[in-house]
């Protein structure tokens, strides 16, 4: 009998039927069915709590910071709320979470501070496994400043980082090291600690992209031993806005481009113009979300995450394992990255031969089955796996992922090949 996802529910967490409930989206019809997203790692849906916290700040709360009037006082009050809720979801102080647009517009603005510190010579190693966003920003720096950027090769055959070229690559004119916690293209999870000892062994900073591993591996910015990590709340039920941690002294030590006038205390210092607010709110509401599916026991928020994640991880293993198994069985799918036995998050990337990952996605797509196409921003990992332009076929598991809807995924594949429902 098939293992479901409400097996490895405890009474301490909310069951995946429930935790539907929340999600609008989930009752949108296509086709005449009920529609399962599989774009999670695109971006993610998103609940009523953090929809009704973004639009009650607007409604009852919308200032500018720091003036001597009730609304704006109310942002001051909601923006340290926000700091707070991000910095226990990534294991931080609130003086070290940094808001933007989007990782990509924190990431190249970091880069651009560090850079001023930077000399002819010096050495930033990168990743063949990152999504581009952990790529460009340090190459135009790099570019700007007469650096040498070093890459770090993947392993094809794993879809892993390769441990021994990264330790060839980290040399005594190291500055920074920037690398992905895991891999939005293959879900692989690096040793991001590892690389984090070997990077200081030589008194280089620490850069982590954590995009698409913040949604699945509570995220400890400590423990990780990083000196910067970057992550977007769209990818945790939150709305489209950027979260950078950076260790207090850097964030206060650091040359930001900034408007003279402009607070220059952290973290507000390395915030560029007036926020976001209603982002920032959504931000901290998604956070709470995900916090509130554990029994409020009276334990710290951190703790009632920990407990979530490590009740999710369980579910979306399942989940994982079952659509692992299933398409690797299928005749004409091959599948990339590790397997679910190792360390990866719950997204999987494969081919159909003889039919290109748009038109997967198209004929998915008809079935009430959303999948995402294509390249999703690591390109280099869809180059090194020899693979067109079309990329890959890549389905991620959420909070809200059924069994039901990966059969439907499955059977979907199956009828693209000829084999089986149709």
């Amino acid at each position: 009998m098939l293992t479901t996802v409400h097996d490895v529910a405890t009474d301490a967490v909310t069951k995946v039927s429930e935790i539907r409930t929340h999600f609008p989206a989930l009752e949108r019809l296509h086709g005449g069915q009920r529609v399962a997203y599989f774009d999670g790692p695109g971006g993610t849906q998103v609940p009523r709590a953090v929809a009704a916290a973004m639009t009650d700040y607007l409604y009852h709360h919308n200032a500018n910071t720091h003036w001597e009037y009730p609304t704006s006082a109310e942002t001051d009050a909601a923006i340290i709320c926000a700091r707070e809720a991000l910095a226990d979801f990534l294991n931080a102080q609130p003086s070290e979470i940094v808001f933007g647009a989007n990782m990509t517009t924190l990431t190249f603005h970091l880069a651009r501070a560090l850079g001023y510190r930077l000399s002819p010579g010096d050495e930033i190693v990168i990743t063949e496994l990152d999504h581009h966003a952990n790529v460009a920003p340090w190459q135009v720096v790099a570019r700007e400043r007469g650096l040498t950027v070093r890459t770090v090769k993947m392993e094809p055959a794993t879809g892993q980082l390769d441990f021994v070229d990264l330790t060839r690559q980290i040399t005594g004119r190291t500055r920074l090291l920037a690398i992905g916690a895991a891999s939005n293209a293959l879900g692989t999870i690096n040793d991001v600690r590892r690389a984090a000892d070997l990077a200081h062994t030589v008194g280089a900073l620490v850069f982590v992209d954590a995009v698409h591993y913040a949604p699945h591996v509570l995220t400890d910015t400590s423990a990780l031993d990083c000196d910067f990590l970057a992550c977007s709340a769209y990818k945790f039920y939150g709305p489209h806005v950027g979260v950078l941690f950076g260790r207090y002294d850097l964030l206060q030590s650091l040359d930001f481009p900034r408007l003279l006038p402009a607070p220059n205390t952290a973290p507000e210092r390395a915030e560029t113009g007036t926020q976001n607010h209603e982002g920032m709110m959504g931000a901290a509401a998604a956070v709470d979300f995900l916090a509130s599916l554990a029994a409020p026991t009276g334990e710290t928020r951190r703790q009632r995450l920990r407990a979530v994640f490590t009740a999710l991880h369980a579910r979306s293993t399942i989940l994982v394992t079952r659509l692992w198994q299933e398409l690797s069985a299928i005749k004409g799918v091959t599948l990339y990255g590790p397997a679910p036995t190792e360390l990866r998050t719950p997204t999987i990337s494969f081919i159909v031969n003889d039919c290109p990952s748009s038109e997967v996605a198209r004929r998915l797509a008809a079935r009430g089955v959303f999948v995402s196409h294509g390249d999703f921003y690591a390109a280099t990992v869809v180059e090194r796996l020899g693979l067109s332009g079309e990329g890959l076929v890549r389905a991620g598991c959420a909070c809200y992922t059924t069994i039901e809807e990966i059969e439907r995924l499955i059977a979907g594949v199956r009828s693209i090949l000829g084999d089986g429902e149709s």
